[in-house]
């Protein structure tokens, strides 16, 4: 396994890859049928001036045995892409070990000439795990080299040319398992980075929507009771204008977030929630700069109390927030009812905005009562090359 999470490990380095079967064909390479066209290639030349020379002053029962050997040898070459099914792993064993066998009696047959073993050494490199394909390969080259001692031939040219053949194929077939691993990891990659990126419009929309139809919802209650009342038409009509306003800041905001040009400002957070718990006729106890915040944390403080204020505005049922700020943290307090923390897609969101910051995300309920959220970050996560996100002036929200 690798030590390293998310790491794919493509080489020899790890005892599963020795014993991996090789990865399905992502669509490079040539297809099973076309791969009778290569095949056909590398067997005819080899193979055609044998079946001559077998046919010259009339074949013998040996000379008929062995064409017959022949055929059936080239013909698995040709074929062996067909027996590569992750269904079919038994009979790929069975074909490779079987044409190994016929490729050793076609060398022995041939006064023990070991380069008609080619064909069957890289299939075997191609279609077995690496470690079987070391054990089988290297089994049946030691074999022949036992042979060859035993007829007493000091000429190992031939075989250690084979047995270099034998090892660029192998390294081939590795390097086509690696190349496949890699694809098969780009495309995981490229699934996780459409789910990662419909994670963030989700997030950015909830945060987005959520704050400002709730604020529509409370400005446009409050003008609605205006109008009932009778009473202080131009504050009714100055709602109105509010929720006119809202509804086309919101709109531009959907589009730049969609653009991923939309940024955050802690200070025009806190003057957004200023105006929206004034609706709501909740007393707010909120800061009036900001730059005692680190500005690389304004950002993500900003939509900690976008959400914290939209939480008080919907279900809290409270009288009085209360907001603090420091340079690494952030408090929204309310009076509200309290209760159970039910995570939800707001909470979960900035829990991960937090995440990638180095943060936590708190959400208790005090002894008094109420609710209390609360955003941390230890200074030891600030990079202090990390570029600043947008930020308000000082005092920008008074």
């Amino acid at each position: 396994m690798s030590d390293y999470p998310g790491r794919v490990e493509t080489g020899l380095n790890t005892r599963e890859n020795w014993w991996a079967d090789m990865p399905p064909r992502t669509g490079r390479g040539p297809r099973p049928r076309r791969w009778v066209i290569f095949g056909l290639a590398f067997v005819l030349p080899s193979f055609v001036p044998a079946a001559i020379d077998l046919g010259t002053d009339g074949p013998n029962g040996k000379e008929l045995v062995i064409a017959a050997l022949l055929l059936f040898y080239g013909a698995c070459y040709v074929l062996f892409p067909l027996s590569l099914r992750p269904s079919r792993r038994r009979l790929t064993y069975v074909f490779s070990v079987l044409m190994l066998l016929v490729g050793l009696t076609l060398v022995f047959l041939h006064d023990n000439n070991p380069y008609i073993l080619i064909y069957a050494t890289a299939v075997l490199a191609f279609t077995l795990p690496p470690a079987w394909a070391v054990i089988l390969d290297g089994g049946a080259l030691l074999l022949v080299v036992a042979v060859h001692l035993a007829l007493g031939k000091d000429d190992f040219g031939d075989i250690v040319a084979v047995a270099s053949i034998t090892a660029a194929m192998f390294f081939m077939a590795n390097l086509v398992r690696a190349v496949r691993k890699l694809e098969a990891a780009n495309r995981e990659i490229a699934t996780l980075a459409v789910a990662g990126e419909r994670e963030r419009l989700a997030r950015d929309l909830h945060d987005i929507l959520g704050h400002s139809l709730t604020t529509i919802t409370v400005k446009a209650g409050l003008a609605r009771r205006i109008l009932e009342s009778g009473k202080d038409d131009p504050r009714a009509l100055q709602e109105i204008s509010d929720v006119e306003n809202l509804t086309r800041s919101a709109l531009a905001d959907i589009r730049a977030t969609v653009s991923e040009y939309r940024e955050v400002s802690l200070s025009a957070e806190v003057a957004g929630a200023r105006a929206a718990l004034r609706a709501a006729e909740i007393d707010a106890d909120l800061p009036h700069a900001v730059d005692n915040v680190d500005p690389a944390l304004q950002r993500t403080f900003g939509y900690v109390l976008r959400e914290a204020v939209t939480n008080v505005l919907r279900h809290s049922g409270a009288k009085k927030v209360k907001v603090r700020l420091g340079k690494t943290w952030l408090e929204v307090e309310d009076d509200g009812e309290g209760g159970e923390a039910m995570e939800g897609n707001g909470l979960r969101g900035l829990t991960e905005r937090l995440e990638a910051v180095g943060g936590t995300l708190t959400a208790t309920t005090p002894p008094g009562g109420g609710w209390l959220v609360r955003a941390d970050v230890p200074e030891s996560a600030l990079r202090s090359d990390a570029p600043a996100p947008l930020a308000e002036p000082a005092g920008g929200c008074a």
